[in-house]
């Protein structure tokens, strides 16, 4: 499941490609099922989205007897990078509401600003959609908020695995990602 610009691209998903995609699914599922409630225009891609978790679930997970461990080290490291982004966006959205605050602005306002509907900016607020840079950068400029608290400077799972054969291809052994470029810092 791509690193989806917006929730929207859900519908011309086919299935999950493995336990990252099963992960990022999940953390859009619940971010979904409270957003279906004050937008019900999302309920369609709610639901696809349960059926393709559900789907991968039984095609994966289902036969108890033939998990391997493999398996169940990937589904580790792909909780551990969800809860790495979960946690970026746990903190930008709690810079970016402070910010607003002290400019006694609301989300409607920064919506104003960006030149969204108040609708698509809790999708971006909440993490389900991703701020594009022009946004990023508008709020960086106006809100006077540290680029780093706006923009993840991880890898994100297809990014990282790209970026680690791109490595291999080239054959130089001081070039390499290790473990703490999974992190936000």
């Amino acid at each position: 499941m791509k690193d989806l610009i917006d929730i929207r691209e859900i519908e011309n998903i086919q299935h999950l490609d493995n336990e990252y995609d099963l992960q990022k699914a999940l953390l859009l599922d619940r971010k979904l099922r409270l957003m279906v409630k004050e937008n019900s225009d999302l309920k369609p891609i709610h639901d696809k989205l349960f059926r393709l978790i559900r789907d991968y679930e039984e095609k994966n997970w289902s036969d108890s007897e033939n998990i391997s461990e493999k398996q169940f080290d990937e589904a580790e490291t792909a909780e551990q990078l969800i809860e790495i982004e979960r946690k970026f966006i746990a903190q930008r959205k709690e810079a970016i509401r402070k910010k607003l605050k002290s400019y006694d602005m609301n989300q409607t306002d920064l919506a104003i600003l960006l030149a969204h509907k108040k609708s698509y900016m809790s999708e971006l607020i909440n993490g389900v959609s991703q701020f594009s840079m022009k946004d990023l950068v508008i709020i960086h400029r106006v809100l006077r908020i540290d680029l780093a608290k706006l923009i993840p400077t991880y890898l994100q799972n297809e990014t990282r695995e790209q970026v680690k054969r791109s490595i291999s291809q080239l054959n130089k052994p001081k070039l390499r990602l290790r473990k703490k470029d999974l992190t936000m810092s």
